[in-house]
């Protein structure tokens, strides 16, 4: 809880300063029936220490599940000081930093922001951010079909390994501006996208191909075909990714032998942002240098002042490139920048050697995740295609009603994908992270178990 420094004779000072009879006639607007009263059930007078403990104990008894969701949000420790130093007041209450001489700071964290994703993507400029994951994709298309002067229709193959809800936000905030999407199947057996799926598009019109790395189903897609494939047909490439992932795994800007990827974005959620219902997250975008011009957001820049001091200002993209209508790159005139702030924080503690080793601990934990479950009879894994930290599992009956009743055992079971994926059967999406333990995989496996056996 915050201190309140101010003091009975501080209040009353304040309060006839402008000239307000009491704090609660600053909120007379507020009609009665809209207000909660007293605290009926906090007693009076108590100490801060048991204040503090009275309102653990009421929030305990909201429970704390167990948590295998993933299916695009994850649960990853988030160390103290990440939000400790984020919600300081220089952090917390800067707003925009469109005044770079009295926002040095908070432009020096979104440099540095800037530099370590584009470390992780491998990618040579980035932006500051975007709102989540799936806008960041629909932005993504349309700054191809600006950039691509070859084919510049719209029409862009779409995996449906691709996660379902950036697929809807893309045609939601897309299609009337000429985003065409084009739904590539997946092979049943591996969950991958094949390039036999792709084939059939040789020669055509296509402004772009989207690649999710790992994609919706968990399973590690062929990038370095894919990316070839795609530049040989004059198209550009757009990767969704995972930021967690690419501590291990190769980056977008080194797939293929075409010069990789042409744009990286995805949600920076698992960097430092807590679940929290959905949200608030930050979505991130990179690209080639030669593409920066059309890059929608913001963009920090490193520069020296007249007395060669360095510093650091908005480049490329001012204020009022987004207020000018048709002409503008992108809507986008704000961003996420607390959440950058986390993210910047977080991966500054962590370092490459601890993200590394975070990613190392979810792929350990959802192999013994998979095993665990898999050794329920009648549960089987979908997929065979090599994973991360998700994977498809079969049930041999429908998943809502189980994922119901682990819910009532606080038990979080998995993402249900019998309607977005309805011939994968009663197929249900797990994930471990790094924050599960043995004995947590013990208490699903246990709880599963005893459902399926008793049904």
């Amino acid at each position: 809880m915050p201190f309140i420094p101010h003091t009975s004779t501080d209040v009353q000072d304040m309060l006839k300063a402008i000239d307000a009879p009491s704090i609660e006639a600053l909120f007379d607007e507020i009609p009665a029936n809209l207000r909660c009263g007293p605290l009926q059930k906090v007693p009076a007078g108590l100490p801060e220490m048991q204040v503090a403990q009275l309102m653990h104990a009421r929030a305990a008894q909201d429970g704390q599940a167990l948590n295998f969701i993933g299916a695009g949000a994850y649960e990853h420790h988030i160390p103290a000081a990440v939000w400790e130093i984020t919600t300081r007041g220089e952090f917390y209450s800067a707003y925009t930093p469109y005044q770079a001489e009295a926002s040095q700071g908070t432009l020096q964290v979104l440099y540095e922001y800037q530099t370590m994703i584009c470390g992780l993507t491998g990618m040579e400029v980035s932006n500051a951010s975007m709102y989540d994951g799936a806008t960041a994709l629909g932005e993504a298309l349309l700054m191809a079909m600006r950039a691509n002067r070859k084919h510049s229709s719209g029409r862009v193959l779409m995996p449906r390994a691709v996660n379902p809800f950036y697929r809807d936000v893309v045609a939601a905030t897309t299609h009337a501006q000429g985003v065409q999407q084009i739904a590539v199947d997946y092979c049943p057996q591996q969950g991958k996208t094949l390039l036999d799926a792709m084939k059939p598009y040789e020669g055509q019109d296509i402004t772009a191909v989207v690649i999710q790395q790992p994609n919706f189903f968990g399973v590690m897609e062929d990038v370095d075909a894919m990316v070839d494939w795609a530049h040989a047909q004059n198209a550009l490439v757009i990767a969704v990714v995972n930021p967690m992932t690419l501590a291990l795994l190769k980056p977008p800007g080194q797939w293929g032998s075409t010069g990789g990827a042409d744009i990286v974005c995805g949600d920076g959620q698992p960097l430092g942002s807590p679940l929290a219902s959905g949200g608030p997250y930050f979505g991130f975008m990179t690209t080639k240098m030669a593409l920066v011009r059309e890059m929608p957001g913001r963009i920090v820049g490193r520069t020296v002042d007249l007395e060669g001091k360095p510093g650091f200002t908005l480049t490329l993209q001012a204020r009022e490139q987004h207020i000018r209508r048709a002409k503008a790159k992108s809507n986008i005139c704000t961003n996420q920048g607390l959440l950058v702030t986390a993210a910047t924080i977080h991966m500054s503690l962590l370092g490459p050697e601890g993200l590394a080793q975070v990613a190392s601990s979810c792929m350990a934990n959802t192999r013994a995740l998979v095993e665990s479950l898999s050794g329920i009879d009648g549960v089987e894994v979908v997929l065979s295609g090599p994973r991360f930290h998700e994977a498809v599992l079969r049930l041999p009956r429908p998943v809502a009603p189980v994922l119901e009743q682990l819910a009532a055992q606080n038990v979080f079971g998995g993402f249900d994908m019998s309607r977005h994926y309805p011939e994968l059967g009663n197929a249900l999406l797990v994930c471990a992270t790094e924050t599960k333990s043995e004995a947590q995989i013990q208490t699903y496996r246990d709880a599963l178990a005893a459902i399926l056996a008793a049904n």
